[in-house]
């Protein structure tokens, strides 16, 4: 397989950070142009700060980067496609990811790249480093720690978010919701296959057939199959995980069984967290009339485009910037963090979530097949995005 680094922009973004040093840098917000100034930024006037924190803790907020920071938390065990890199060499992503905090939710995030691929050892490091942020967005942590990292991290009183988990399943149901409008179908009636139980996978799930949701807003397709390596994720099979088994509690209600093939037949709705180029058009021609097509392996989708629409598919996205109908995590976290900041928010929940994705589809009034979702560097979408999850926060 081609390395990235040995084809064209491989090559121009290795100049490109080598030039620069990497993407982030710190910036002042108070001027040091004489004495008072440094007596305002510094000693002696830092004490006063201290002190009124000392004597309010939530006083931070108001008088330090707290309110809007947030930090970029991986092991670098599950980066991109690249998989277990480990924590050096995934510095690259978390410091694109801080880049992205900034240019589109203006927020201050950093990468902490932490050496330990163990779950106490991780939950210990960002329990220690809480008090400088106001958010922690977990990042490219492999199944199942993830799941059990941010579980445990929901105590800490400030927003704790895995983006490959809830970022995913964000943009992904804003997109569904648009293909369904385009298509005529009604989101209760639809029958879902998802290839991939990893973090994005299990999080689509869940937020499909409204797993924890209290919101009256949420409607659940009518069911949802999970498959992973070994096919469907049912009743009789042997060894699953603790996470795969809590599946069969709100998925494949019929207990069906068989291949990714198998579970196709009929589905009107394809969504891929898996491996490039599992489909062809035999498997597409044999779902529902005008099916959606979301196959979201990169680099390579698991069907190209083309391929799916030549069988007969309504809407088709992935997870690239030189295809349509692109499913970028951008698209949510942004927005979603500054939106709980903003709120005072000490953990994101599922009406948050539901109300981003919501909020994202509504940006795209009009859906067309090629344009169910706005576009990546749409820098309108990050401020709506934020006023429906602060508006979501209930406190509870």
């Amino acid at each position: 397989m081609t390395r990235i680094m040995d084809t064209p922009v491989g090559r121009l973004s290795l100049e490109r950070h080598a030039e620069l040093h990497g993407k982030i840098a710190v910036t002042g917000r108070m001027p040091l142009e004489h004495r008072d100034d440094l007596s305002l930024a510094y000693t002696p006037g830092v004490a006063a700060i201290c002190e009124a924190i000392a004597e309010n803790p939530s006083r931070a907020r108001e008088l330090t980067i707290k309110r809007d920071s947030v930090a970029v938390v991986t092991d670098g065990s599950a980066v991109l496609g690249l998989g277990n890199i480990g924590p050096l060499a995934a510095l690259p992503v978390m410091e694109g990811k801080a880049l992205l905090f900034r240019e589109f939710a203006g927020l201050s995030a950093w990468p902490v790249c932490l050496a330990t691929q163990q779950a106490d050892e991780i939950v210990s490091a960002v329990r220690m480093i809480a008090p400088v942020f106001g958010g922690i967005n977990l990042e490219d942590i492999s199944a199942p720690r993830c799941f059990e990292v941010e579980d445990r991290l929901q105590d800490l009183g400030i927003p704790v978010f895995h983006d490959d988990q809830h970022g995913t399943a964000i943009v992904l149901l804003a997109a569904l919701l648009n293909a369904v409008k385009l298509t005529g179908r009604r989101v209760e009636e639809l029958r879902v296959v998802i290839n991939g139980a990893g973090a994005a996978g299990i999080a689509i799930a869940r937020l499909l057939r409204c797993v924890g949701q209290d919101s009256s807003a949420c409607i659940p397709v009518r069911d949802v199959l999970v498959c992973d390596s070994q096919g469907v994720i049912h009743r009789g099979r042997a060894g699953l995980t603790p996470v795969k088994q809590s599946l069969l509690g709100y998925t494949n209600l019929a207990d069906e069984r068989g291949t990714v093939f198998d579970a196709l037949a009929g589905a009107d709705v394809f969504i891929g967290v898996s491996q490039a180029d599992l489909l062809g058009r035999e498997a597409i021609r044999s779902m529902a009339k005008r099916p959606i097509v979301f196959a979201m392996a990169n680099p390579r989708p698991e069907i190209l485009p083309d391929e799916a629409l030549a069988a007969g598919a309504a809407v088709v996205g992935t997870g690239r910037s030189d295809f349509p109908n692109q499913v970028n995590n951008v698209l949510a976290f942004p927005g979603i963090f500054r939106g709980a900041l903003d709120a005072g928010a000490t953990r994101i929940t599922n009406e948050m979530k539901l109300a981003a994705a919501r909020a994202l589809a509504a940006t795209v009034p009009e859906p067309t097949a090629e344009r169910v979702l706005p576009d990546a560097l749409d820098r309108s979408v990050a401020p709506v995005v934020a006023r429906a999850v602060a508006e979501a926060w209930s406190g509870g």
